[in-house]
């Protein structure tokens, strides 16, 4: 498992879905995972520090956790099949450790709120990762088309073209800004 960090949380301007960046914490290998907009709004909320006047669902969440004695440990985005991701949220509960199925966008708001580390299992990575070229001016990711490896085949890498197209066409320059504030 990596630890990745929040990047940031991008609208895309070819169609207006929301994607939020993880990034790699020790290089610069970025992971971007499609999510709804109340999702979205809900992790930048968190990170932002915006207080809101009832609990949001992943709030109700956390402070159910709680009060039945348990904790959030971290989450995981642990499998990446036919364009969808897929996390657990690993809880400690009576001194055993329980994985729940849940949507990355769902366990990333979540471990924002209980401020946990945030894990990808490098198959995913492998499958759907993005490095960024950092000897160019501008930024652009290298590019994605090499050989598969693993189970990776030809088939799975069309798949994930919408990925890659959005990385492509994000504005790289600007990537991080607006982290500081709030």
């Amino acid at each position: 498992m990596i630890e990745m960090i929040i990047d940031s949380i991008r609208v895309s301007l070819m169609n207006y879905q929301r994607v939020v960046i993880l990034k790699e914490k020790e290089t610069n290998r970025y992971l971007p995972i499609w999510i709804g907009p109340a999702e979205a709004d809900a992790i930048a909320v968190r990170l932002q520090d915006v207080q809101v006047a009832r609990p949001l669902t992943h709030d109700l969440v956390r402070a159910m956790i709680e009060t039945l004695g348990g904790s959030v440990h971290h989450i995981v985005v642990n499998d990446l099949t036919n364009d969808t991701f897929f996390a657990h949220i690993i809880l400690n509960s009576d001194g055993r450790e329980v994985e729940v199925d849940s949507r990355p966008s769902d366990a990333i708001a979540l471990a924002v709120r209980v401020q946990v580390p945030i894990f990808v299992e490098e198959s995913v990575l492998d499958k759907a990762g993005v490095v960024l070229d950092q000897e160019s001016s501008e930024g652009l990711p290298e590019s994605r088309e090499r050989e598969p490896q693993g189970q990776v085949g030809q088939e799975e890498l069309e798949r994930l073209a919408p990925f890659r197209d959005v990385i492509e066409n994000l504005n790289l320059e600007d990537l991080g800004k607006g982290k500081d504030e709030g």
